[in-house]
């Protein structure tokens, strides 16, 4: 599809997940645009709480409080949000979930939950909001993927699941609307960010779960999808361990995997003890928690341990491309 420049001033634009974290941030950044925004989450005073700080930056903003994994309730959330912006220009489909721990550990009904949020979830915001971008025949839907749709994710099972299927979902829907120019699919795709999303997800480990060093501020990931709003492109990649991940997983998917594995398991060994925690899986959080997950202390910016991580991918691919050759 051929990329085109948007105006953000006065669009209306539909963000889900927009109670914390990336949401939060890609909220506000729309908000500094002049954008109209309808912010939808499960937490409706969290929800309005963010939409009061969009006001406060000078721009019209609706508070939904709505669950993505229920279809009906997104298709009145679209229906809200046309009549609320006379039509719908930008959907950002944000939200996201994860349930780390042994496959066969981890509840089956947990498993489920990740897949319905993070996949079907999506999918009932595409279906909901692609019949009014095909009456406009214009529209922006952005997906909030990351680096999991490219490489798997062991001891994140559902997840890797989740974010492989969004990846194909959005591809196949890009081949679908080829004769659309003015709709177009967008994916995001992050390497790790410092939100709230790790303590909300489920821990089944028993273990203080944490991401390695460099983190991204979700603010940079906000101003990428403003960017992208503004300038549609079917993929757009953040962070270097995004780069790096997707090359070596492409050339030795095996051996990318069996690495993420060695390095998980070796970090559960170590990390301090914890309970056992189903998180915001089916429910929301008691607390948003704002922008950021305070990960990203000083001593967590690009260390020593994120350098060694970025050896180590490189180090995949050199050894995969050596054995190809031979």
């Amino acid at each position: 599809m051929k990329a085109h420049r948007n105006s953000i001033r006065g669009a209306t634009v539909v963000i889900t997940g927009a109670s914390s974290g990336i949401g939060q941030a890609t909220a506000e950044a729309f908000a500094r645009q002049g954008a109209r925004l309808v912010l939808v989450a499960r937490d409706g005073g969290a929800t309005e709480a963010v939409a009061q700080d969009c006001r406060d930056l000078g721009a019209d903003a609706l508070a939904i409080a709505a669950d993505i994994t229920d279809a009906m309730a997104i298709t009145e959330v679209v229906q809200q949000a046309a009549d609320y912006g006379g039509g719908i220009d930008i959907w950002v489909s944000n939200v996201g979930t994860g349930a780390v721990g042994a496959f066969h550990e981890v509840p089956i009904e947990a498993h489920e939950q990740v897949v319905r949020t993070n996949l079907i979830g999506h999918m009932n915001d595409a279906h909901a909001v692609l019949p009014v971008f095909l009456r406009q025949r214009r529209g922006v839907f952005i997906n909030m993927i990351s680096l999991g749709g490219f490489a798997a994710a062991p001891y994140a099972a559902a997840y890797s699941a989740s974010k492989f299927g969004l990846r194909g979902f959005a591809e196949a829907l890009r081949g679908e609307l080829m004769h659309e120019p003015g709709i177009h699919i967008c994916d995001i795709y992050p390497s790790f960010v410092d939100t709230p999303g790790i303590a909300h997800g489920a821990n089944y480990t028993g273990r203080e779960l944490s991401a390695p060093p460099p983190m991204l501020d979700a603010r940079r990931v906000a101003d990428a999808i403003v960017a992208v709003a503004a300038r549609p492109r079917p993929t757009t990649m953040l962070g270097a361990p995004t780069a790096l991940i997707r090359l070596a997983h492409a050339v030795s998917p095996e051996l990318t995997t069996r690495a993420t594995a060695l390095f998980l398991e070796s970090y559960f060994r170590r990390a301090p003890r914890t309970a056992i925690d189903g998180g915001t899986l089916f429910r929301p959080p008691a607390s948003p928690g704002g922008i950021d997950g305070g990960l990203r202390s000083p001593a967590q910016r690009p260390t020593v341990t994120g350098v060694a991580l970025g050896l180590a991918a490189l180090g995949v691919v050199a050894v995969a491309l050596k054995g190809r050759r031979r």
